[in-house]
Protein backbone atom coordinates (compact mmCIF):
# COMPACT_ATOMS: atom_id res chain seq x y z
CA UNK A 1 0.00 0.00 0.00
CA UNK A 2 1.29 3.39 -1.04
CA UNK A 3 2.71 5.38 2.02
CA UNK A 4 0.97 8.48 0.72
CA UNK A 5 -2.37 6.89 0.36
CA UNK A 6 -1.94 5.83 3.66
CA UNK A 7 -1.49 9.26 5.19
CA UNK A 8 -4.46 10.53 3.36
CA UNK A 9 -6.68 7.92 5.17
CA UNK A 10 -6.13 5.06 2.59
CA UNK A 11 -6.68 1.78 4.22
CA UNK A 12 -7.17 -2.74 3.33
CA UNK A 13 -11.37 -1.28 3.53
CA UNK A 14 -10.92 0.68 0.62
CA UNK A 15 -8.05 -1.79 -1.07
CA UNK A 16 -10.18 -4.81 -1.12
CA UNK A 17 -12.95 -3.08 -3.14
CA UNK A 18 -11.14 -2.16 -6.03
CA UNK A 19 -8.20 -3.52 -8.87
CA UNK A 20 -7.18 -0.74 -11.21
CA UNK A 21 -6.35 -1.36 -14.73
CA UNK A 22 -2.38 -0.05 -15.06
CA UNK A 23 -3.16 0.09 -18.99
CA UNK A 24 -6.33 2.09 -18.54
CA UNK A 25 -6.85 5.35 -20.46
CA UNK A 26 -7.06 7.55 -18.93
CA UNK A 27 -5.19 6.46 -15.81
CA UNK A 28 -6.72 5.26 -12.80
CA UNK A 29 -6.36 6.61 -9.64
CA UNK A 30 -7.86 6.67 -5.93
CA UNK A 31 -8.76 10.09 -4.47
CA UNK A 32 -10.51 11.31 -1.12
CA UNK A 33 -12.74 13.85 -1.39
CA UNK A 34 -11.93 17.34 0.90
CA UNK A 35 -15.03 19.46 -0.37
CA UNK A 36 -17.90 18.79 -2.65
CA UNK A 37 -19.33 21.44 -4.77
CA UNK A 38 -22.69 21.29 -6.78
CA UNK A 39 -20.81 20.16 -9.92
CA UNK A 40 -17.64 19.91 -8.95
CA UNK A 41 -15.66 17.69 -6.35
CA UNK A 42 -12.04 18.74 -4.42
CA UNK A 43 -9.75 16.10 -4.25
CA UNK A 44 -6.79 14.27 -2.67
CA UNK A 45 -4.57 11.76 -4.60
CA UNK A 46 -0.97 10.74 -3.87
CA UNK A 47 0.30 13.16 -6.77
CA UNK A 48 -1.91 16.29 -4.93
CA UNK A 49 -4.82 18.32 -5.31
CA UNK A 50 -7.38 17.27 -8.31
CA UNK A 51 -10.75 18.51 -9.39
CA UNK A 52 -13.37 16.12 -10.61
CA UNK A 53 -16.38 15.94 -12.26
CA UNK A 54 -18.86 13.60 -10.32
CA UNK A 55 -20.65 10.57 -12.45
CA UNK A 56 -22.94 10.42 -10.28
CA UNK A 57 -25.45 13.08 -8.24
CA UNK A 58 -23.42 15.41 -5.57
CA UNK A 59 -25.68 14.70 -3.05
CA UNK A 60 -24.21 10.95 -3.11
CA UNK A 61 -20.71 12.22 -2.01
CA UNK A 62 -19.42 13.01 1.06
CA UNK A 63 -15.96 14.83 2.36
CA UNK A 64 -13.94 11.91 3.35
CA UNK A 65 -15.12 9.70 0.49
CA UNK A 66 -12.82 7.67 -1.27
CA UNK A 67 -13.23 7.48 -5.31
CA UNK A 68 -11.60 5.71 -8.45
CA UNK A 69 -11.19 8.83 -10.66
CA UNK A 70 -10.63 7.89 -14.02
CA UNK A 71 -9.03 11.27 -15.95
CA UNK A 72 -11.37 13.83 -14.52
CA UNK A 73 -13.66 11.91 -13.74
CA UNK A 74 -15.25 10.52 -10.24
CA UNK A 75 -16.71 7.24 -9.46
CA UNK A 76 -19.65 6.55 -7.28
CA UNK A 77 -18.38 6.47 -3.55
CA UNK A 78 -16.82 3.44 -2.30
CA UNK A 79 -18.09 1.59 0.65
CA UNK A 80 -17.28 4.01 3.82
CA UNK A 81 -15.77 2.70 6.94
CA UNK A 82 -18.17 5.47 8.94
CA UNK A 83 -21.31 7.46 7.80
CA UNK A 84 -22.17 10.59 9.37
CA UNK A 85 -26.17 11.66 9.01
CA UNK A 86 -29.06 13.64 9.89
CA UNK A 87 -32.51 13.89 8.35
CA UNK A 88 -32.43 16.57 5.55
CA UNK A 89 -34.51 19.99 5.76
CA UNK A 90 -37.83 20.03 4.15
CA UNK A 91 -41.08 17.29 4.77
CA UNK A 92 -39.09 14.45 2.88
CA UNK A 93 -37.42 12.35 5.56
CA UNK A 94 -34.38 12.11 3.52
CA UNK A 95 -30.89 11.35 5.01
CA UNK A 96 -28.50 14.49 4.19
CA UNK A 97 -24.55 13.37 4.79
CA UNK A 98 -22.38 14.99 6.45
CA UNK A 99 -18.72 13.31 6.21
CA UNK A 100 -17.79 9.99 5.81
CA UNK A 101 -14.73 7.71 6.75
CA UNK A 102 -14.35 9.48 10.12
CA UNK A 103 -12.55 7.65 12.65
CA UNK A 104 -13.49 9.93 15.45
CA UNK A 105 -16.60 12.20 16.25
CA UNK A 106 -15.64 15.56 18.10
CA UNK A 107 -18.94 16.70 19.90
CA UNK A 108 -17.86 20.77 20.55
CA UNK A 109 -19.68 22.54 23.83
CA UNK A 110 -18.71 24.88 26.07
CA UNK A 111 -18.12 25.36 29.63
CA UNK A 112 -20.92 27.84 29.69
CA UNK A 113 -24.48 28.40 28.47
CA UNK A 114 -24.21 26.15 25.71
CA UNK A 115 -23.28 22.78 27.62
CA UNK A 116 -26.95 20.78 27.30
CA UNK A 117 -27.19 16.77 28.18
CA UNK A 118 -30.28 16.71 25.52
CA UNK A 119 -28.33 17.81 23.12
CA UNK A 120 -25.14 15.68 23.83
CA UNK A 121 -27.46 12.76 23.97
CA UNK A 122 -28.44 13.97 20.06
CA UNK A 123 -25.07 13.85 18.85
CA UNK A 124 -23.75 10.54 20.46
CA UNK A 125 -27.01 9.32 18.98
CA UNK A 126 -25.66 10.42 15.66
CA UNK A 127 -22.11 9.26 16.96
CA UNK A 128 -23.26 6.10 17.50
CA UNK A 129 -25.40 5.15 14.50
CA UNK A 130 -22.02 6.71 12.43
CA UNK A 131 -19.98 4.13 13.81
CA UNK A 132 -17.47 6.41 15.20
CA UNK A 133 -15.75 6.55 18.31
CA UNK A 134 -17.38 9.84 20.62
CA UNK A 135 -15.04 12.61 21.66
CA UNK A 136 -17.08 15.16 24.22
CA UNK A 137 -14.62 18.60 23.38
CA UNK A 138 -15.34 21.10 26.27
CA UNK A 139 -14.23 24.57 25.13
CA UNK A 140 -13.97 27.44 27.58
CA UNK A 141 -12.75 26.03 30.35
CA UNK A 142 -10.43 28.92 31.23
CA UNK A 143 -13.46 31.12 31.36
CA UNK A 144 -15.02 29.09 34.34
CA UNK A 145 -14.16 28.23 37.73
CA UNK A 146 -13.77 24.54 37.17
CA UNK A 147 -14.63 22.25 34.05
CA UNK A 148 -14.61 19.27 36.38
CA UNK A 149 -18.56 19.19 36.64
CA UNK A 150 -18.98 19.40 32.98
CA UNK A 151 -16.37 16.39 32.32
CA UNK A 152 -18.24 14.46 34.95
CA UNK A 153 -21.51 15.16 33.32
CA UNK A 154 -20.63 14.11 30.01
CA UNK A 155 -18.67 11.13 30.84
CA UNK A 156 -21.98 9.83 32.50
CA UNK A 157 -23.57 9.43 28.80
CA UNK A 158 -21.67 6.85 27.45
CA UNK A 159 -18.50 4.71 28.60
CA UNK A 160 -17.54 4.77 25.38
CA UNK A 161 -17.01 8.58 25.07
CA UNK A 162 -13.76 10.25 26.26
CA UNK A 163 -14.42 14.13 27.61
CA UNK A 164 -11.57 16.39 27.80
CA UNK A 165 -12.15 20.40 28.61
CA UNK A 166 -9.49 23.27 26.68
CA UNK A 167 -9.05 26.43 26.25
CA UNK A 168 -9.15 26.78 22.50
CA UNK A 169 -7.03 29.86 22.01
CA UNK A 170 -3.90 27.76 23.78
CA UNK A 171 -1.73 25.83 21.65
CA UNK A 172 -0.42 24.02 23.92
CA UNK A 173 -4.12 22.93 25.08
CA UNK A 174 -5.31 22.63 21.81
CA UNK A 175 -2.50 20.11 21.38
CA UNK A 176 -4.25 17.43 23.50
CA UNK A 177 -6.43 16.99 21.03
CA UNK A 178 -3.56 15.61 18.29
CA UNK A 179 -3.76 12.23 18.94
CA UNK A 180 -7.39 11.71 17.35
CA UNK A 181 -6.15 13.98 14.44
CA UNK A 182 -2.71 12.26 13.97
CA UNK A 183 -0.85 9.30 11.65
CA UNK A 184 -3.45 9.70 8.63
CA UNK A 185 -6.36 9.49 11.46
CA UNK A 186 -9.88 11.82 10.54
CA UNK A 187 -11.54 14.20 13.36
CA UNK A 188 -14.50 15.65 12.95
CA UNK A 189 -16.01 18.62 14.91
CA UNK A 190 -19.60 19.21 15.03
CA UNK A 191 -21.59 21.60 17.61
CA UNK A 192 -23.19 25.06 18.09
CA UNK A 193 -21.85 28.26 16.35
CA UNK A 194 -19.46 30.00 18.70
CA UNK A 195 -18.43 27.01 20.62
CA UNK A 196 -15.02 27.29 19.43
CA UNK A 197 -14.69 24.62 16.31
CA UNK A 198 -13.41 27.17 14.23
CA UNK A 199 -10.63 28.22 16.54
CA UNK A 200 -9.69 24.28 16.97
CA UNK A 201 -9.52 23.89 13.40
CA UNK A 202 -6.73 27.49 13.34
CA UNK A 203 -4.53 25.40 15.95
CA UNK A 204 -4.72 21.99 14.84
CA UNK A 205 -4.22 23.09 11.16
CA UNK A 206 -2.23 26.12 11.57
CA UNK A 207 -5.10 27.65 9.37
CA UNK A 208 -6.16 31.32 10.06
CA UNK A 209 -9.71 31.46 9.43
CA UNK A 210 -12.25 34.44 10.86
CA UNK A 211 -13.56 33.73 13.92
CA UNK A 212 -16.26 36.00 15.42
CA UNK A 213 -16.74 37.01 19.01
CA UNK A 214 -19.24 35.53 21.55
CA UNK A 215 -22.45 37.19 21.91
CA UNK A 216 -22.31 38.13 25.61
CA UNK A 217 -26.16 37.42 25.96
CA UNK A 218 -26.33 33.80 25.22
CA UNK A 219 -22.83 32.64 25.10
CA UNK A 220 -23.08 32.09 21.51
CA UNK A 221 -21.49 33.23 18.08
CA UNK A 222 -22.42 33.69 14.62
CA UNK A 223 -21.38 31.27 12.03
CA UNK A 224 -17.66 31.38 10.99
CA UNK A 225 -17.77 27.83 9.07
CA UNK A 226 -20.45 27.79 6.20
CA UNK A 227 -19.31 24.22 3.92
CA UNK A 228 -17.22 21.12 5.22
CA UNK A 229 -13.72 20.38 4.20
CA UNK A 230 -11.12 17.89 4.83
CA UNK A 231 -7.90 20.00 5.82
CA UNK A 232 -4.55 18.52 6.71
CA UNK A 233 -3.34 18.75 10.56
CA UNK A 234 0.14 19.57 11.46
CA UNK A 235 -0.20 16.24 13.39
CA UNK A 236 -0.66 14.21 10.13
CA UNK A 237 -3.78 13.33 10.34
CA UNK A 238 -7.24 14.73 8.78
CA UNK A 239 -9.96 17.49 9.89
CA UNK A 240 -13.17 18.27 8.97
CA UNK A 241 -15.02 21.21 10.15
CA UNK A 242 -18.74 21.18 9.90
CA UNK A 243 -20.85 24.28 10.15
CA UNK A 244 -23.01 25.07 13.17
CA UNK A 245 -26.10 22.80 13.52
CA UNK A 246 -29.31 25.36 14.35
CA UNK A 247 -30.84 21.72 14.05
CA UNK A 248 -29.97 17.98 14.18
CA UNK A 249 -32.78 15.77 13.52
CA UNK A 250 -32.16 12.32 13.57
CA UNK A 251 -32.79 9.47 10.96
CA UNK A 252 -31.48 5.75 10.46
CA UNK A 253 -30.07 6.48 14.06
CA UNK A 254 -32.09 3.19 16.24
CA UNK A 255 -28.55 1.26 17.13
CA UNK A 256 -27.36 4.85 18.20
CA UNK A 257 -30.06 5.62 20.48
CA UNK A 258 -29.97 2.53 22.03
CA UNK A 259 -26.49 2.66 22.57
CA UNK A 260 -26.63 6.23 24.16
CA UNK A 261 -29.38 5.15 26.05
CA UNK A 262 -28.02 1.49 26.91
CA UNK A 263 -29.27 1.19 30.95
CA UNK A 264 -32.69 1.81 29.00
CA UNK A 265 -32.84 -0.60 26.10
CA UNK A 266 -31.44 -3.21 28.55
CA UNK A 267 -34.60 -2.56 31.03
CA UNK A 268 -36.80 -3.05 28.20
CA UNK A 269 -35.61 -6.47 27.41
CA UNK A 270 -36.70 -7.21 31.07
CA UNK A 271 -40.17 -5.71 30.26
CA UNK A 272 -42.69 -8.57 30.94
CA UNK A 273 -44.63 -8.14 27.09
CA UNK A 274 -42.43 -7.53 24.35
CA UNK A 275 -44.44 -5.06 22.75
CA UNK A 276 -44.32 -2.51 26.28
CA UNK A 277 -44.86 1.21 25.17
CA UNK A 278 -43.82 1.58 28.97
CA UNK A 279 -46.95 3.58 29.46
CA UNK A 280 -49.47 1.87 31.50
CA UNK A 281 -48.52 -1.95 30.77
CA UNK A 282 -48.05 -4.16 33.81
CA UNK A 283 -44.85 -5.75 34.68
CA UNK A 284 -42.76 -2.84 33.02
CA UNK A 285 -39.07 -2.90 33.76
CA UNK A 286 -38.58 0.61 33.14
CA UNK A 287 -41.75 2.57 34.93
CA UNK A 288 -40.13 0.28 37.78
CA UNK A 289 -36.91 1.64 37.95
CA UNK A 290 -38.15 4.67 37.57
CA UNK A 291 -40.41 4.14 41.24
CA UNK A 292 -37.44 3.10 42.89
CA UNK A 293 -35.27 6.09 41.79
CA UNK A 294 -32.74 4.29 39.64
CA UNK A 295 -33.29 5.59 36.83
CA UNK A 296 -34.27 9.93 36.04
CA UNK A 297 -37.42 10.58 34.84
CA UNK A 298 -36.05 13.59 32.72
CA UNK A 299 -33.68 10.60 31.51
CA UNK A 300 -37.10 8.76 30.65
CA UNK A 301 -38.27 11.49 28.78
CA UNK A 302 -35.00 12.16 26.48
CA UNK A 303 -35.09 8.80 25.10
CA UNK A 304 -38.04 8.85 24.34
CA UNK A 305 -38.29 12.01 22.33
CA UNK A 306 -35.42 10.66 20.21
CA UNK A 307 -36.58 7.13 20.06
CA UNK A 308 -39.75 9.10 18.31
CA UNK A 309 -38.36 11.74 16.24
CA UNK A 310 -35.90 8.14 14.86
CA UNK A 311 -39.02 6.21 14.18
CA UNK A 312 -40.85 9.01 12.51
CA UNK A 313 -37.73 10.24 10.59
CA UNK A 314 -37.19 6.93 9.18
CA UNK A 315 -40.27 5.66 7.80
CA UNK A 316 -40.36 5.18 4.43
CA UNK A 317 -42.25 7.16 1.97
CA UNK A 318 -44.64 4.06 1.74
CA UNK A 319 -44.94 4.01 5.17
CA UNK A 320 -45.79 7.57 5.86
CA UNK A 321 -48.08 7.73 3.11
CA UNK A 322 -49.69 4.40 4.59
CA UNK A 323 -49.99 6.33 8.68
CA UNK A 324 -51.81 9.65 6.51
CA UNK A 325 -54.57 7.37 4.76
CA UNK A 326 -55.24 5.53 7.97
CA UNK A 327 -55.32 9.09 9.74
CA UNK A 328 -57.67 10.43 7.10
CA UNK A 329 -59.58 7.43 7.22
CA UNK A 330 -60.32 7.97 11.06
CA UNK A 331 -60.94 11.91 10.39
CA UNK A 332 -63.51 10.76 7.24
CA UNK A 333 -64.89 8.27 9.57
CA UNK A 334 -65.30 10.60 12.69
CA UNK A 335 -66.99 13.66 10.34
CA UNK A 336 -69.37 10.67 9.17
CA UNK A 337 -70.41 9.74 13.20
CA UNK A 338 -71.00 13.57 13.79
CA UNK A 339 -73.09 13.97 10.40
CA UNK A 340 -74.97 10.91 12.18
CA UNK A 341 -75.49 11.87 15.35
CA UNK A 342 -76.72 15.34 14.37
CA UNK A 343 -79.97 13.59 12.17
Amino acid sequence: MNDTLTALGWSPHFERQITLDPAADPPQRPVRIVAVHRTRLDGLSQDGPVSLSPTVEAGRYAVGDWVIASGAAAGAPLDRITEITRRAAGEESKPQLIAANVDTLGIVTSCNADFNVARLERYLAMCGASGCMPLVILTKADLCEDPAPFIKQAQKLSPLLTAIAIDATDADDTERLTPWCSNGQTLALVGSSGVGKTTIQNRLTGLIDATQDIREDDAKGRHTTTNRNLRPTVAGGWLIDTPGMRELRLVDAEEGVDEVFADIAALATMCKFNDCAHDTEPGCAIRAAVASGDLEPDRLERWRKLDRENRFNTETVGEKRHRLKERQKLYNEGKDRNRFNRR
